[in-house]
């Protein structure tokens, strides 16, 4: 009888979502709020806005998405993540497409690339909604045709794989060439890469696809005198220390002189190393005075690093690198081929997301523009994220119940 009465708990309990992987979203959206407030005070002070400007913001879009993860976290998958995965897709696909159409009044311009589309109170970036629906589409798509595949020539493997290559090219044109985002690309060049490793693709494949995606990073590169600028910028910076251990002669064709080093870049470190062992404690930092534009937005890595210093960062790192290992887990086991994809996708999405930044702010690559997820200030990235954390949550549910299902046969 206690065997049943385990057997029924069991079941039951099965079908709760990972609440361990929310709560570790959760305690990170509400660090993210707490930094929109401490590092935003130049920005608030130069624009003369209300001290509680951004921290409000954050605030209601914070709340907003610990309520979306919620949410979605009690729904069956099934019920779930096919409808939210093409209308992720589709809708945000269609308003890439129109935006670039759309009046000023309507939409927000970078660097004259339309990126936000403006609404009552809001900005909402597209993008950052349509890389879970990208996600999903490669899952969906690599769990009918690809997985079930027995080994096939090369060229009928090109074959198949063409439709991906035609919808990430025209996913490439609307965010590398009209929105001039180019760390965009690189984020979803890197997923549709590992989830084709998953999907048990040749190594000529790969191979072709490295050849294809370094061709391609430097033609867009080559094609765009901004970007041309930010990688000598960022050159100039690193080179010493790179040429130093080449031959003369090719250090001597390699090096650029009289080249600005990058002024963000130089900030961010002085932010890092002002922040030291302990931190100056939140909310005395001096580099987000002026100095470092942004800290609240594309730099706010280094402004915690200031604040908190390298004990409070590593425990940020921390809490974000468990909230990824939980995704991957949920991928690891639960059953469902197309579920394990999406939920792959969705961790490397943000792991991907995490690196660009970090590496950018700290020099070792040149800086992009991705936002940190859940920590940098910006109501897209935030929500889009908590539907991200949420689908995964909705997967999390099966995969207990499977576990014990098994255990049971045994």
């Amino acid at each position: 009888m206690n065997s049943i009465k385990n057997k029924i708990k069991a079941l039951s309990d099965a079908k709760q979502p990972d609440y361990i992987l929310f709560y570790l979203s959760a305690t990170l959206i509400i660090i993210g709020i707490v930094f929109s407030y401490s590092l935003s005070i130049y920005t608030v002070d130069y624009w003369d806005y209300n001290q509680f400007h951004f921290f409000l913001r954050q605030f209601i879009t914070g709340v907003l998405s610990i309520i979306i993860m919620w949410t979605l976290a009690q729904i069956r998958p099934e019920k779930l993540i096919p409808y939210a995965g093409w209308f992720l897709f589709g809708f945000f696909l269609f308003l890439m497409v129109i935006m670039q159409f759309l009046p000023s009044s309507l939409v927000t311009e970078s660097g004259g690339a339309k990126r936000w589309i403006r609404l009552p109170g809001v900005s909402l970036s597209p993008v950052e909604f349509f890389k879970i629906g990208f996600i999903y589409y490669l899952a969906w798509s690599f769990h009918r045709k690809l997985l079930a595949l027995d080994k096939i020539s090369f060229k009928q493997e090109l074959k198949v794989l063409a439709p991906y290559g035609l919808v990430f090219g025209v996913a490439v044109f609307l965010i590398a060439f009209l929105q001039k985002d180019l760390g965009q690309v690189v984020l979803l060049a890197t997923i549709l890469f590992v989830m084709l490793i998953f999907a048990n693709r040749s190594w000529k494949l790969f191979a072709s696809m490295i050849v294809i995606a370094v061709s391609g990073v430097l033609a867009l590169i080559l094609l765009f005198p901004h970007r041309i600028n930010r990688v000598q910028s960022w050159w100039s910076m690193v080179q010493d220390s790179v040429l130093s251990i080449m031959p003369q002669f090719i250090a001597t064709k390699l090096r650029i002189e009289e080249f600005p080093e990058p002024y963000q870049v130089g900030h961010s470190l002085n932010a890092i190393h002002n922040g030291g062992f302990t931190g100056v404690g939140i909310g005395n930092g001096s580099l987000k005075m002026g100095f470092l534009s942004e800290v609240h937005t594309d730099f706010v890595l280094a402004g915690i690093a200031e604040e908190t210093g390298f004990i409070g960062f590593l425990i940020i790192t921390l809490i974000l690198f468990g909230v990824i290992f939980r995704i991957f887990r949920t991928s690891r086991r639960v059953k469902n081929s197309k579920y394990h994809l999406f939920s792959l996708g969705i961790g490397l999405m943000i792991v991907v997301a995490f690196l660009i930044n970090s590496y950018g702010v700290t020099g070792i690559i040149p800086i992009k523009g991705i936002a940190v997820p859940f920590l940098s200030y910006g109501g897209s990235s935030i929500l889009s994220v908590a539907i991200a954390i949420g689908l995964v949550l909705s997967i999390s549910r099966d995969v207990p119940k499977e576990k014990v299902a098994l255990e049971a046969k045994e």
